[in-house]
């Protein structure tokens, strides 16, 4: 298949070229790489990449296709974190433009073009991670020959309010206890967690006060963007800590609850992205191995005298998770439910549900 040549431009000059896939228009965002080796469906469509363009450093991608769209019982995508891919545009080294897999239906190019999600092949992907690694994530484009775009970068936008749902949902109603989810994005899988813990699930807009619905418990999901952005969303989870309600947090939802309780947070050079990172669990020794997808971090030393940091990554050092110390609210900067990833923090789920229904499971969360 002959394709036209495109090129990923950074903010500071550089530029790798390559040949275009998917839909052929320039798109702008911030550049990130991620090193999994599997997962490019699951990551494609995670909310979290709102406005970024995506580098995956693993050689080949795509030969596993893509699997068909549909809801499951819960009318929740079933092969998907969402219901549409979420990255600006996408750079692999090599694309396979043949793929085969039982449960797919159309190839990665056919796909990111009926999305009209651009795409760059053919690119020293290594070279550019290297030099992100280096200057640190930043705005670039994706442009083809005669076609330009300018740079913009995308945590200047409510990326929430681009991927939150609008009004309320309710799944398995009536289930058990009534938890809220609060929607920055969140990721079905993080949804179906929740869901299959027997729990009533509301899914709320991430500017709607959780109190309004009278929860037992409230679980705050991941999302893009600066998470000091979120004021309103961190005022009403202030409320929340205040009501005594159960909480847990995950990725921004550890970021949300840090800011609620006082703490604050910062950027990282280019930010965690994978489904290998190393996270210890303070006080006990162990060593989870968790998918992530942030760029922004807790500071630790900002943590009022009552939270405390309960993970850490061992390959930075940087705040992996926070507790408050009378164990009603806990959070981490990591991914339980992996999609993909591995399964390693899971049954940090059922520690949540414990709370929620009242089994003494905070005094156990991390």
């Amino acid at each position: 298949m002959a394709l036209d040549i495109a090129h990923i431009e950074l903010q500071d000059g550089t530029t790798f070229s390559g040949e275009a896939f998917g839909a052929p228009r320039p798109i702008a965002g911030e550049v990130v790489f991620n090193t999994g080796m599997v997962g490019y469906v699951e990551a494609l469509t995670d909310p979290s990449y709102r406005g970024q363009i995506l580098v995956l450093t693993y050689p080949l991608v795509g030969n596993y296709g893509v699997p068909a769209e549909g809801a499951d019982e819960h009318g929740l995508p079933r092969n998907f974190e969402s219901e549409r891919i979420q990255v600006a545009g996408l750079v692999v080294s090599r694309l396979s433009h043949y793929h085969s897999h039982h449960d797919a239906v159309r190839s990665l190019h056919e796909w990111l073009d009926s999305q009209d999600v651009p795409g760059v092949t053919g690119v020293d992907t290594r070279t550019l991670t290297k030099r992100l690694r280096a200057r640190g994530v930043m705005p670039g484009r994706i442009v083809h020959d005669g076609e330009t775009v300018a740079f913009e970068d995308p945590n200047a936008r409510d990326l929430a309010a681009e991927v939150s749902c609008k009004e309320p949902i309710t799944y398995n109603a009536s289930a058990g206890p009534r938890v809220v989810v609060v929607d920055a994005g969140v990721k079905t899988s993080i949804l179906r967690a929740a869901i299959a813990r027997s729990l009533e699930v509301v899914r709320l807009p991430y500017c709607d006060d959780p109190l309004g619905v009278e929860p037992a418990g409230v679980l705050i999901a991941n999302g893009p963007g600066n998470p000091a952005s979120y004021r309103r969303t961190a005022a009403n989870v202030r409320g929340v800590l205040e009501a005594g309600v159960p909480t847990m947090g995950v990725c921004l939802g550890c970021q949300m609850l840090s800011l609620a309780a006082g703490g604050k947070t910062f950027k990282l050079p280019y930010g965690h992205r994978s489904q290998n990172q190393p996270a210890l669990e303070l006080g006990t020794g162990r060593c989870h191995i968790t998918a992530q997808n942030h760029g922004y971090a807790v500071d630790p030393q900002s943590l009022p005298p009552d939270w405390e940091v309960s993970f850490v990554n061992a390959n930075d050092g940087t705040c992996e998770g926070v507790r408050r110390k009378d164990g009603a609210a806990f959070a981490v900067q990591f991914h339980p439910e992996a999609g993909p990833g591995p399964g390693d923090a899971r049954e940090l789920f059922d520690r949540f549900e414990a709370m929620v229904r009242g089994k003494g499971g905070g005094r156990r969360a991390p």
